[in-house]
């Protein structure tokens, strides 16, 4: 679980062209739009809310944990996910921290300071010549459907070999939107979180973003 959003935190993935036909102009042309619909998007919405699927596999469950939840979301810094059943799990990152707490009856929490990582990789992602950088480390395409867009970043790079294998990105027309994401890790372990956005833009109170710090 926690190399889980780990990843999800830290790593920010754009994604597999299925029908390996599209021209590498057009294939980039797209690329770029999605890129600045995405970009255009943070600016305009700062805060979320809604539900979210994670359905996880690997081969040593006998078959694929389904759970659900709620989330809450303001910007960059700060997340929030409640699974309910069949074992309550809360996940909150708040600037520097990421916190997960199971349990009912005697519930744990795991601090993790994690906030200079993310710092370090969304500057990667939002720098003038990020796309330059992401081809250095990454096999990067991208295909259009009629709702969505779908996005597969496969690292090229050693250093993102060590943890991922791929991610899978589906973004909602027109305003491009998180439906899905798919992380594949090197560990055996793949999930897959889709969302329904209920409200954007919506008041969200501090507590519900609360973490605790060492």
């Amino acid at each position: 679980m926690r190399a889980t959003w780990l990843g999800i935190v830290a790593v920010l993935a754009v994604p597999v062209c299925l029908d390996g036909q599209r021209p590498a102009g057009a294939d980039d042309a797209l690329l770029k739009l999605i890129w600045d619909g995405v970009q255009e998007a943070q600016k305009k919405y700062s805060t979320g809310r809604g539900t979210i699927t994670e359905t996880r596999t690997s081969a040593l469950l006998a078959r694929p944990l389904v759970l659900h939840g709620k989330f809450f979301a303001a910007g960059l810094t700060k997340f929030s996910v409640e699974y309910s059943g069949p074992e309550p799990i809360r996940v909150v990152f708040n600037q520097d921290y990421l916190n997960v707490t199971t349990g009912t009856e005697r519930p744990t929490t795991e601090v993790i300071r994690i906030g200079d990582h993310v710092r370090r990789t969304q500057a990667y992602f939002s720098r003038d010549n990020s796309l330059a950088n992401l081809r250095q480390n990454f096999v990067i395409s991208a295909r259009e459907e009629k709702t969505a867009y779908e996005m597969k970043l496969a690292p090229r790079s050693a250093r993102f070999k060590k943890r991922i294998n791929y991610v899978i990105v589906r973004l909602g027309k027109p305003g491009f939107l998180l439906r899905s994401l798919e992380v594949d890790g090197t560990s055996g372990v793949n999930s897959r979180f889709d969302i329904q956005l209920d409200a954007l833009n919506v008041p969200i109170g501090d507590n519900v973003f609360k973490v605790y710090r060492p």
